[in-house]
């Protein structure tokens, strides 16, 4: 269905995230009515689950909602360290959601 190197990043962009800290001054803010640290918790936990198994139906659609969620708030966080944190859970949801969906092949 896909190429042998579809997935090469994901694990290693995982132990990135596992061992990168919480962006500081960002605990508890909201941006857009998005809430940053449920945001991490929620991609976190889906990336976790693909990798350990994979989603089911209602797992990618919050992955989407996700996506959408990580892509209003990117271009508005301002700080370095937390909009690399939150571009490094974007990548992993993309390449998460990409699983899901057909190839073009």
């Amino acid at each position: 269905m896909s190429g042998p190197h579809r997935d090469d990043r994901l694990p290693q962009l995982w132990e990135e995230h596992m061992r990168a800290l919480f962006p500081a001054g960002f605990r508890g803010v909201d941006i857009e009515d998005v809430d940053l640290i449920l945001l991490d918790a929620n991609v976190a936990g889906l990336v976790q689950r693909e990798l350990s198994g994979g989603l089911d139906g209602e797992g990618v659609a919050i992955l989407w909602a996700c996506i959408t969620g990580l892509d209003e708030i990117l271009p508005l966080i301002g700080d370095e360290y937390c909009t690399s944190y939150y571009a490094r859970l974007r990548m992993m949801a993309g390449l998460t959601a990409a699983r899901y969906m057909p190839s073009a092949i």
